[in-house]
């Protein structure tokens, strides 16, 4: 069965950190991209981080740079997004997917497969 899991979400306090993990069964991430969304209440889904088959130069969206970071282990078949400084306004539902890259490819195009979601709650 092909499946992207996602784990990791939570309850914290402004200010704490969170990893969430995003690992493939029964296909191979690499060479896809590995692309993060989230989705908070009332607003439409946006990226949150992509990163590449290569591993290089990840891109972030404006609100998260400097506080979240994006890596992969392709030896495991998983990649992650490390939360750190966390705000409230991160509070919403986080999402894995695999992408055919990540520059060129804005939004949901080009994505390959979805993962599950899990929630991450922020609070002030």
């Amino acid at each position: 069965q092909l499946q992207l899991a996602v784990s990791g979400g939570g309850s914290v306090q402004s200010g704490g950190s969170l990893r969430l993990s995003c690992a493939a069964a029964g296909f191979r991430l690499y060479p896809d991209a590995v692309v993060w969304f989230r989705q908070a209440p009332g607003r439409e889904r946006e990226v949150v981080s992509c990163i590449t088959g290569d591993g290089d130069n990840p891109s972030y969206a404006a609100a998260v740079k400097g506080r979240f970071t994006t890596s992969r282990d392709d030896s495991k078949n998983e990649g992650y997004l490390e939360m750190n400084n966390l705000k409230p306004e991160d509070t919403g539902v986080y999402s894995c997917a695999t992408k055919r890259g990540c520059s060129g490819y804005p939004g949901t195009y080009g994505v390959i497969r979805w993962g599950g979601g899990t929630r991450v709650t922020v609070a002030s």
